[in-house]
């Protein structure tokens, strides 16, 4: 007799550099790709869906994604992580997994998503580092990004930041915290607290990490941003510059699209309980 269908999520983080983003395409090795091959082969099911928080472009990294699909395979969810992490290339990790009501859907369910933007401002360059974060070597006004950062807080209509425009059935999104810190290590990896701490100047601080949260992000929002928050730091925008691009829905108001290896998913949240209430409510 076969086992009931389980719905799992999987929690991964993966090096995006050698990708040519989350989702399967014909032009190159996407991870999902990868990691479906991986279940499948584990599970021996072929006809499993893989479905995510956030379809990472090429080159982006995540700390966090979140991912479910639904199987009826005998392995333990203690040891599937082990299980799965063995069938994957040593570039994506399997950092939890967990059985989830049959309600959950890793797209639809989030009800916010954070990403953190790495900027490497050191006096020289770091070989070792050229795919994780944006290199540039002249100073930047960061109290003039900050102030500039502080017009996105709120609900507005951000089709100035989305290429493309449009891909999605509304443009609005509400965005919770947009803030900046310095670090004088490579934190990237780290629980850096974005309500706390200074942005004293200091020699050390090599790095300007951009944290943003929100319900949800326009096709190339989170990069656009930065773009445009960097070229007010280098002075060719003034502070104010973040609004009126805002107000006028024009894309050619913002800046460039900032390249991809600086960013990175950090994490998805959900409202579980609400889930669990829903699936014990459908029987």
């Amino acid at each position: 007799m076969p086992l009931p269908p389980r719905n799992l999520r999987l929690t991964l983080a993966y090096d995006g550099s050698r990708y040519v983003g989350w989702q399967i395409q014909p032009n190159g090795v996407s991870v999902q790709q990868v990691v479906l091959d991986a279940l499948r082969r584990i599970t021996g099911e072929t006809d499993l869906k893989l479905l995510a928080a956030g379809r990472t472009d090429a080159g982006v990294h995540a700390l966090a994604q979140e991912t479910n699909f639904v199987t009826t395979c005998s392995i333990p969810t203690d040891k599937f992580r082990a299980a799965l992490q063995t069938a994957l290339p040593r570039d994506i990790v399997v950092r939890r997994v967990a059985e989830v009501p049959e309600s959950f859907h890793a797209t639809y369910s989030a009800i916010r998503k954070c990403y953190r933007y790495v900027i490497h401002c050191g006096e020289s360059a770091s070989p070792f580092l050229e795919n994780y974060c944006w290199r540039i070597a002249k100073p930047l006004d960061l109290a003039a990004m900050e102030h500039a950062a502080r017009a996105l807080i709120g609900t507005h209509d951000f089709r100035c930041f989305e290429s493309h425009f449009p891909n999605k059935a509304t443009s609005v999104r509400t965005i919770e915290t947009a803030a900046f810190r310095r670090a004088g290590g490579w934190t990237a990896w780290s629980g850096f607290d974005f309500a706390s701490g200074t942005n004293a100047p200091d020699p050390g601080d090599e790095f300007l990490l951009f944290e943003i949260s929100a319900d949800g992000f326009l096709y190339n929002m989170v990069r656009a941003i930065v773009g445009t928050l960097v070229d007010i730091g280098r002075g060719r925008f003034d502070a104010e510059h973040i609004a009126r691009t805002i107000a006028s829905g024009n894309r050619s108001q913002a800046g460039p699209t900032a390249p991809p290896q600086g960013l990175y998913l950090v994490s998805v949240d959900y409202d579980l309980n609400n889930l669990r209430s829903k699936f014990t409510n459908e029987g």
